[in-house]
């Protein structure tokens, strides 16, 4: 299990902006009979436990007040120029406990409706919402597309792999990934436009303006 450090921190609202001169970044950890407590990080080994945990496994987040804990990365403010993370919520997760989490989906072989029918490949959804025990929590569920053999076939949740003592929360009808056919536009060329348009004239004639229709010759 990645592991990481944290330190209690009395610095609070605009002022943690002078920890991240000291490349530290404030987090508060909570969660179920866990009172909100805030700490402070190392910034860059924040990043490298994040990056291989993600949001969905859970971390060793040793304190200097409360212990080791488990939990989850949730909630991670990003900086809007750099991309660089300014702060993080951690969940306190406990063993038997579940909790319902977001995961990305990856996308795996080769839809045969693609090639057979000259199709598009739609991915509906990036993630799925399942429930689990933390230690079940899968990192990423695989979304099989080769499936797809006909337009009208559809990948869906219920189609899903989650593995042993995952539930699905998003509803199990719901489409994650299908193929669109390709709808071929008939555009007429600016020539054939033209020669329309001379056909028109010399079948019809000139054709009479708002102001001039319904009104009667002059009488001499």
């Amino acid at each position: 299990m990645l592991s990481l450090s944290a330190k209690k921190r009395d610095v609070l609202g605009k002022k943690v902006k002078s920890l991240r001169y000291e490349d530290l970044i404030p987090v508060v950890v909570y969660g179920p009979g866990e009172p909100t407590a805030h700490y402070s990080v190392k910034l860059n080994e924040f990043i490298k436990v994040w990056k291989k945990a993600g949001e969905t496994a859970v971390i060793s987040l040793e304190t200097d007040t409360n212990g080791t804990k488990n939990a989850l990365i949730q909630d991670v403010a990003l900086n809007t120029i750099t991309g660089t993370p300014i702060h993080a919520d951690f969940y306190a997760v406990k063993k038997g406990m579940t909790v319902s989490v977001n995961i990305p989906l990856r996308f795996e072989g080769d839809a045969p409706a693609v090639k057979t029918y000259g199709g598009i490949l739609v991915k509906v959804m990036h993630n799925v919402e399942v429930e689990a025990e933390p230690d079940k929590l899968p990192q990423e569920i695989v979304a099989d597309v080769s499936r797809l053999v006909e337009l009208s076939d559809r990948v869906t949740v219920k189609d899903l792999v989650l593995g042993e003592g995952v539930k699905a929360v998003t509803s199990p009808d719901e489409v994650i990934a299908l193929v669109s056919a390709v709808v071929e536009t008939e555009e007429k060329t600016e020539e054939e436009a033209l020669d329309l348009s001379k056909i028109e004239v010399e079948k019809k004639g000139k054709k009479p303006s708002e102001e001039e229709e319904g009104t009667e010759p002059a009488k001499k």
